[in-house]
C-alpha cells in the first residue's frame, strides 16, 4: 500500500536557487566595498627602470659645460674710418704692443686738418700783427702824454708867475685869467689822456685774450685732426694673439666697425652657459670644479651676465689656482658647478618619469612586487644624480623613475 510523504520547503532546485542568490549578492558587495576600481595597465617589467629611495647626503650641484676663454680680450675697433691700404699682419699670428697692424687712408680727414692747420698759422699771424699793433700804439700815446705833462709843466709856470704879478698888481686881470684857464684845461685834458689810455690799454688786453682763446681752440682742434690721422695707422694696443683681423686691402672700414681682436695670453677663464631657472642662485663667488689631466682644478664665478639668450644666460669663472698646465682656448669641458652645501636628505635617483610627471607624482611598487601604484609627492632640490624627497616617501621604497610616456592616466601597473 502506498504511502503519501509530505512536501519538502527545501528541495534542491530551491536551494540551488538561494545559493546562487547569495553568491551574486555576496559578489554584488564585494564588487561594489572592496573590489579595486581603479584603472590597470599592464606592463613588462623588465622594460622599465625601478629604483629604491635612500637616504644619503644630497650634494646641491649642477653640471654645465665651460668654454676657456682668454682672461682679456680686447677688440679692435677702428677709431677713424677710412680705406685699407696696407693690411700688415693676419688673424692668428702673435703681435706686441704698439705693433702697427693695418693701414687706412681718408682724404676727407687730410683735408680738415689741412684747413684747420691753415687756420691756426693765420691766428698766430694775428695775434702777434695785434700784439705789434698794440705796442706801436702804446708808445705813442706814451709820447703824447709826455708832451701833454711838458706842456703841463710850462703852463703852470706861467700861471704861478702871472698869479704872483698879479697879486703885486704888475698885470691887468685878463692875462692872470688867461694864464689860469690854461693850466686848468691842461689839467682836465692830461685826465682824460689819462683815462683815454687806461681804456686802450684794458681793450688791447681784452683783444689779445680773445685772440690766444681762440688760437688754443685751434690748436686744440689741429691736435685732434692729428690724432685722428694718427689713428688711420691701427697699432696692437696690447701685446698678444691676433684671434681675428677680418679686413682686405681695399675694403672700406666705417668709424667704429670692429676689425679683429687680441687675446691676452697671460691668463684664461672660463665661459660657463646655465639655464635660466637657476638665475636666482647664481651669484659671484661660487665654486665649480673640472676634471683635467688627471687631477681636479677648483673654479669661481667673478661675473654674472644677466642677458637671457635662447634660455640660457652667461657667467665668467677664473682658475681660483691658476690655469692648468696645457689648455687651450677654445678647449670645452663639463663643470661641476655647487650651488649650496651638501646636507642629510631623502634621495630618488633621477629619471625620466620627471619630464611626464612634473615630480608631482610617481609610480611605487606595492609589497607585492606584482604592481606599482601612482602616489602624490614633493620633490626639492635636484642635481644630476638625485632629486630631494619632501614628502610622500621614505627611505626603501621602490619607484619606477624611467619615462611614463606610455602609461597614460592609469592608476595601477600590473608586472
Amino acid at each position: 500500500m502506498d504511502r503519501v510523504l509530505p512536501k519538502r520547503f527545501w528541495t534542491n532546485q530551491r536551494i540551488a536557487l538561494v545559493g546562487g542568490g547569495i553568491a551574486l549578492v555576496g559578489l554584488l558587495v564585494y564588487n561594489f566595498i572592496w573590489a579595486d576600481h581603479r584603472s590597470k595597465l599592464n606592463v613588462e617589467k623588465d622594460k622599465i627602470t625601478i629604483s629604491t629611495v635612500s637616504t644619503g647626503t644630497f650634494d646641491d650641484f649642477i653640471v654645465v659645460t665651460g668654454v676657456v676663454q682668454p682672461l682679456k680680450t680686447i677688440r679692435l675697433d677702428a677709431i677713424a674710418g677710412g680705406y685699407v691700404t696696407e693690411k700688415l699682419v693676419e688673424g692668428g699670428n702673435m703681435v706686441k704692443q704698439g705693433e702697427t697692424l693695418l693701414r687706412l687712408e681718408n682724404q676727407n680727414l687730410r683735408l680738415n686738418f689741412l684747413q684747420s692747420e691753415t687756420e691756426a698759422n693765420r691766428l698766430v699771424n694775428d695775434l702777434q700783427n695785434t700784439r705789434q699793433r698794440l705796442r706801436v700804439e702804446r708808445y705813442t700815446l706814451q709820447k703824447t702824454l709826455s708832451d701833454l705833462d711838458f706842456q703841463l709843466d710850462k703852463a703852470k709856470d706861467t700861471y704861478e708867475r702871472q698869479a704872483k704879478l698879479y697879486k703885486d698888481k704888475a698885470i691887468p686881470e685878463q692875462d692872470y685869467l688867461t694864464a689860469k684857464r690854461d693850466y686848468d684845461r691842461l689839467i682836465e685834458q692830461r685826465k682824460i689822456e689819462v683815462e683815454s689810455q687806461k681804456y686802450q690799454q684794458e681793450n688791447a688786453m681784452i683783444q689779445i685774450k680773445q685772440l690766444e682763446e681762440t688760437l688754443a681752440r685751434t690748436q686744440k682742434n689741429v691736435a685732434l685732426w692729428q690724432q685722428t690721422l694718427n689713428n688711420l695707422v691701427v697699432k696692437a694696443p696690447v701685446s698678444g694673439q691676433l684671434s681675428s683681423m677680418d679686413v682686405e686691402v681695399g675694403s672700406n672700414i666705417n668709424q667704429g666697425q670692429n676689425i679683429g681682436q687680441i687675446d691676452d695670453l697671460n691668463g684664461f677663464k672660463m665661459r660657463v652657459g646655465i639655464d635660466e631657472h637657476y638665475n636666482s642662485r647664481i651669484f659671484a663667488g661660487l665654486k665649480g670644479t673640472f676634471e683635467y689631466n688627471g687631477g681636479n682644478h677648483e673654479l669661481q664665478i667673478t661675473r654674472v651676465y644677466p642677458e637671457v639668450r635662447n634660455g640660457r644666460f652667461e657667467v665668467d669663472m677664473i682658475f681660483t689656482k691658476g690655469a692648468p698646465a696645457g689648455i687651450k682656448r677654445g678647449q670645452s669641458t663639463p663643470i661641476q658647478l655647487e650651488l649650496g652645501k651638501a646636507s642629510k636628505a631623502t634621495l630618488l635617483p633621477v629619471g625620466g618619469f620627471f619630464s611626464d610627471t612634473g615630480g608631482n607624482w610617481v609610480y611605487v611598487i606595492d609589497k607585492t612586487g606584482n604592481r606599482a601604484v601612482k602616489r602624490n609627492i614633493t620633490l626639492g632640490r635636484k642635481n644630476p644624480e638625485y632629486f630631494e624627497v619632501l614628502t610622500g616617501l621614505e627611505p626603501g621604497d621602490q619607484v619606477i623613475t624611467s619615462s611614463y610616456e606610455n602609461f597614460g592616466d592609469n592608476e595601477v601597473l600590473e608586472f
